[in-house]
């Protein structure tokens, strides 16, 4: 297996790492935040280790259970596009994304796939101006609604 050496001296990456549920993890992570960089957002190895334990407590909460590299890289991608999203908001925006997409996979009873689930979210929150706070208040089948819109056109 290639895994990619980390610094001796960049002790925050190591811990983050330390925490990954798989060993590729890390990298997923690094290659969703080079894609969001185009964009002016960016999260200091600190912020991702927070965004780590704000996830295993959001799993905790919601009583989830979830394999393999979390939905975070992918919350990244989906968002990091938005107008509406600032660097000096981005952790604390994505701790409330992460947030609502465990609750929102317990509201629709697990009924769309992660990555529909993520489009309709994105979708909404386009829709309402970037509000995190509309976004939170949709209901279940107008997320359903917006992921077969996009799935269909």
């Amino acid at each position: 297996m290639n895994e990619e050496r980390i610094p001796a001296s960049d002790v925050l990456t190591q811990r983050l790492l330390a925490h990954a549920q798989t060993p590729w993890e890390g990298k997923v992570l690094r290659r969703a935040e080079t894609a969001s960089a185009r964009f002016g957002l960016t999260l200091p190895p600190e912020a991702l280790a927070r965004l780590g334990e704000e996830r295993r407590r959001v799993l905790r909460e919601t009583r989830r259970l979830e394999l393999g590299e979390g939905i975070l890289p992918q919350l990244i991608l989906a968002f990091c596009d938005s107008p509406y999203l600032t660097q000096e908001n981005w952790e604390e925006d994505l701790t409330e994304l992460q947030a609502l997409f465990y609750h929102f996979k317990n509201e629709t009873r697990d009924t769309l796939p992660d990555d529909e689930l993520l489009c309709a979210m994105a979708w909404v929150f386009r829709e309402q101006g970037g509000s995190l706070e509309r976004l939170s208040q949709a209901e279940p089948e107008a997320l359903i609604r917006a992921a077969r819109e996009a799935r269909h056109g």
